[in-house]
């Protein structure tokens, strides 16, 4: 039992092996816990189990229209969303939906009055790609997290993904809203490249030490949105809306592990398949290993 764990402490010191197979390496172990093991081998527990998250039969369906409209318009608080319900028949009040939009991690996007007061629980970074042109795979990476309705629960989905290309280099699906689950993310997308400029929101996951420090690390400059403002990510938002409209909500998976089969499915689609028009209808994946550098530019407005 020795030799294994011994061994597990140096498979994590290794960066050349996929989620996946760090996956097969997770199993009963008589001295290790299930949670240490995914420690040793940086593989969320939560995201190991693909259990998803149980609610009501009532809730599940109004968190799954609560979906639908906030990617319709991310700019409706509880109050909004709570008449929209009304408007499609369901009986609820705005204290449910409050509820229901804080368990999907969702935030309405609105300009704050300057009165507001600074969050002071974590170190602030700039925006840094305002007015920037991108014109470079790997010069900015982008991140967020999602919620993934299914038919008896849900799951939370985060992607990290490379900004001039729309190139998903990695992606995790969680159970819970941890930060663990993004470090992951973050450690599988580093082990194949380095970006200059890595941005996020200000969300707790992005904020925690174990995420700073990992790109202190790896010596990345950290880029944040304004508070309130998703739409500095358009890139990821744009991103949710192609995975929830043409995979997601087609499908109404079932199971955790159905999801993610389904989910490693489309990314792979995305990434090789897809063409995208602002890509000259070139492939992510094209673009991101093109040797030279493509005939367009990306820029982020003001």
């Amino acid at each position: 039992m020795g030799s294994k764990k011994s061994s597990l402490i140096g498979l994590k010191k290794s960066r050349d092996f996929s989620l996946e197979v760090r996956r097969t390496w997770i199993g009963p172990l008589a001295t290790l816990s299930i949670e240490r093991q995914c420690e040793l081998v940086d593989v969320s527990r939560s995201g190991f189990y693909y259990e998803p998250r149980a609610e009501s039969a009532l809730n599940l369906r109004l968190m799954r229209h609560i979906d639908e409209q906030f990617l319709k318009t991310p700019f409706f608080g509880s109050r909004k969303m709570c008449h929209s319900l009304v408007l499609l028949g369901h009986d609820v009040n705005r204290k449910r939906v409050t509820r229901l939009m804080r368990l999907m991690g969702l935030e309405a996007i609105y300009q704050k009055p300057r009165t507001t007061q600074a969050n002071k629980e974590h170190v602030k970074y700039p925006y840094l790609l305002r007015d920037l042109a991108i014109v470079r795979p790997d010069q900015v990476w982008a991140t967020d997290i999602t919620y993934i309705p299914l038919r008896r629960g849900f799951l939370f989905l985060v992607a990290v993904i490379d900004w001039f290309s729309r190139y998903v280099l990695s992606w995790e699906l969680s159970n819970t809203l941890d930060a663990q689950f993004c470090v992951t993310a973050l450690n599988t997308a580093l082990a194949q490249a380095r970006p200059e400029i890595f941005n996020s929101d200000q969300g707790s996951q992005f904020t925690s030490s174990a995420f700073i420090d990992r790109l202190k690390q790896a010596e990345v400059a950290i880029s944040m949105d304004g508070k309130g403002r998703a739409f500095d990510n358009i890139i990821v938002e744009r991103f949710w809306r192609s995975v929830k409209y043409e995979d997601v909500y087609i499908h109404n998976y079932e199971s955790g592990t159905e999801t993610h089969t389904g989910i490693a499915t489309y990314m792979n689609f995305f990434n090789r398949e897809r063409p995208h028009q602002s890509l000259g209808n070139r492939t992510p994946a094209e673009v991101y290993f093109n040797k030279q550098r493509p005939a367009f530019t990306s820029s982020v407005a003001a």
